[in-house]
């Protein structure tokens, strides 16, 4: 499928290559398009470089791979883009780098993506992608002993459907929380918050987060 990837970073980079040795077609999307140009030539064929509205205008899917406070801007340009799109946020509260953003979606006490989704009513958000360091999943993908698990929360169960394909594609394991609200339980700070979990580890403990 084509997938919008906003953000070319070290989660958007690492998923664009996992995605496009799956066989998906990929665009970044940023703010310097030009500064995307060696990752799109390393990746080749079907993978190009543009802006946020051009990733988001091209994808039937859209990563969301950018600083939280980089998001009310984003919702006001790309917004209508997303409207009925499944969009995987793997975006997390850092109050040191996010401020305010950071702040409020922490107080609101129902987890970063529902924030989120409150910036994009349009869009079909799963949290996707957040829970594990880019260099973890640059390292576990396709691991043939255990995959890496990769949490999901959503509302929508069709944009859930998608996402744990591309988790799939990308060569990890999905683990479906439950409702958005849920996926709280991966925020920064929490017990498997950028720990290198398992599928198997998450289920042994899964009564310590629900």
């Amino acid at each position: 499928m084509r997938i919008g990837i906003v953000g070319a970073g070290h989660i958007g980079a690492t998923l664009g290559q996992l995605w496009r040795e799956a066989g998906h077609e990929i665009r970044f999307g940023t703010r310097h398009p030009e500064r995307t140009f060696p990752l799109v030539m390393k990746l080749g064929q079907h993978a190009e470089g543009g802006t946020p509205e051009e990733a988001a205008a091209f994808g039937e899917a859209v990563l969301l791979a950018v600083p939280l406070k980089a998001v009310p801007e984003l919702a006001s340009s790309i917004g209508p883009m997303l409207e009925g799109k499944p969009v995987l946020d793997a975006t997390n509260p850092y109050p040191e780098r996010d401020g305010q953003c950071a702040r409020e979606a922490i107080a609101a006490g129902r987890g970063s993506s529902a924030w989120t989704a409150d910036h994009l009513p349009g869009a079909r958000i799963v949290k996707a992608f957040n829970m594990q360091r880019f260099d973890a999943l640059e390292r576990e993908a396709h691991n043939p002993d255990e995959r890496l698990a990769i949490a999901l929360a959503s509302n929508d169960e069709d944009a859930l459907d998608v996402a744990t394909d591309l988790v799939i594609d990308a060569g990890f394991e999905p683990f479906v929380v439950g409702p958005l609200e849920e996926g709280r339980a991966f925020d920064p700070g929490t017990p498997h918050y950028a720990n290198g979990a398992h599928v198997s580890e998450l289920l042994r403990e899964a009564s310590q987060w629900r």
